[in-house]
């Protein structure tokens, strides 16, 4: 014990003395001739110092990919930092088995560490930057504000055509809203979202510089992700939500919430297909195609959202970094309105009510694709970036005698 604790204490004073010469990392800029480098911030040598910490200790090497990421690297720059944080899942297990943790003097706290580091990520690859920085401070206002705001002007838009209140429609959304405006307003917002979602992940990707992905590291990377294996805890039995106690919870409420939205997108998709290739028109019957997978996603997206809340409110603040809590929830809440709204107005589409339904879901729908750049979607896909990353570097040699090959 004392010389591990001697280890941790080197490890410690290691890493002070990095951090009093700022550590560079080479952007394109650099690569390409020029001398754009950029210090590590408070938050990325406070994770550098956690890590060297980590990697003089080892003992939660076998809890997730990024102990054994870690290992790879005897000292840690802006890249290694942004790639690790990307990693790191936030199961909490890492906080629970360290005894370096609070209240002791190294104060090492991996799951908080990372968090804010990642969320940092967001903002420093995000395009355009301000929209992230904006939502990274003002989550939940931004997002419902953002759709109250949209609502609302579709709402009013309606009125103005004498669609609010109608006499029943059979369902008939394009007599409210024309297709092609409808085409042409979330066409562009879709497409601006994708846009600025490649933007970002192509410069958190060009900038960790992982090598050349193979096929096998490519599917590795894919089971990884769409079971959220590292939700497990490293040990099967879950994540460490409000206590020490192990709980599956949080990856189950994922997983509903990842294949609600899959399932509502594919809804989307066999509509269009429906529409262009097969010339039929919405609307579809309840037994339809569109609608029975529209449907089974929206009641995903009522229970994972839920869930996530449920556990977002209760979850120790130790467990992560509780700043970043209201631009999560403003997500969770944007997700769970979709569903909310979407399944209400499918309920009511036989009515005269459907045009306001129609009017405040597609506001809310429209807010969503608007943040899904700049929040907690955003993460799933550098998530995605950094598994694989791991999945390409683990099949590479090691530079260190610190992990085998």
């Amino acid at each position: 014990m004392k010389q591990l604790e001697d280890l941790a204490h080197d490890a410690q004073t290691l890493a002070a003395g990095v951090q009093a010469v700022p550590v560079q990392w080479r952007t394109q800029a650099a690569a390409q001739g020029g001398a754009c480098s950029t210090a590590l911030t408070a938050d990325e040598s406070e994770a550098a110092r956690v890590l060297q910490i980590c990697n003089a200790c080892r003992y939660c090497e076998g809890f997730c990919a990024t102990f054994p990421a870690m290992m790879r690297r005897l000292e840690f720059g802006k890249a290694d930092v942004h790639y690790l944080a990307n990693l790191c899942h936030n199961c909490g297990a890492c906080l629970h088995a360290c005894q370096y943790a609070p209240p002791n003097e190294f104060g090492v706290n991996v799951p908080r560490a990372m968090a804010k580091v990642r969320v940092q990520t967001y903002g420093d690859y995000a395009w355009p930057g301000v929209l992230g920085r904006l939502y990274r401070h003002n989550g939940v206002t931004l997002a419902l504000a953002t759709a109250f705001a949209l609502a609302l002007f579709l709402v009013l838009a309606a009125a103005m055509n004498g669609g609010i209140w109608h006499e029943p429609l059979a369902g008939n959304f394009y007599a409210i809203f024309p297709h092609n405006l409808l085409v042409a307003l979330f066409g562009t917002v879709f497409v601006l979202a994708i846009v600025a979602l490649g933007v970002g992940v192509a410069r958190f990707w060009r900038n960790v510089s992982p090598g050349s992905p193979t096929g096998p590291a490519v599917a590795e990377a894919a089971h990884d992700a769409l079971r959220l294996k590292y939700l497990d805890g490293g040990h099967g039995k879950g994540c460490n939500e409000e206590d020490d106690a192990f709980t599956l919870a949080r990856r189950r409420f994922h997983h509903f919430t990842f294949y609600g939205f899959m399932l509502c997108f594919a809804a989307t998709c066999v509509a269009t297909l429906y529409h262009y290739a097969l010339g039929l028109h919405a609307p579809y019957a309840l037994t339809s195609l569109p609608v029975l997978l529209g449907t089974a996603g929206g009641i995903g997206l009522l229970i994972g959202p839920a869930g996530l809340l449920w556990l977002n409110l209760r979850r120790h603040p130790a467990h992560g970094d509780p700043d970043q809590r209201p631009m999560d929830r403003g997500f969770i809440c944007l997700l769970f309105l979709t569903s909310l709204t979407g399944l209400a107005l499918l309920a009511v589409r036989e009515t005269s009510a459907m045009g306001l339904l129609l009017a405040v879901h597609l506001g809310v729908v429209m807010a969503l694709f608007l943040t899904l750049p700049y929040g907690k979607f955003a993460h799933g896909i550098y998530r995605c970036a950094a598994l694989l990353k791991w999945s390409i570097e683990r099949r590479q040699p090691s530079n260190t005698r610190l992990t085998p090959d």
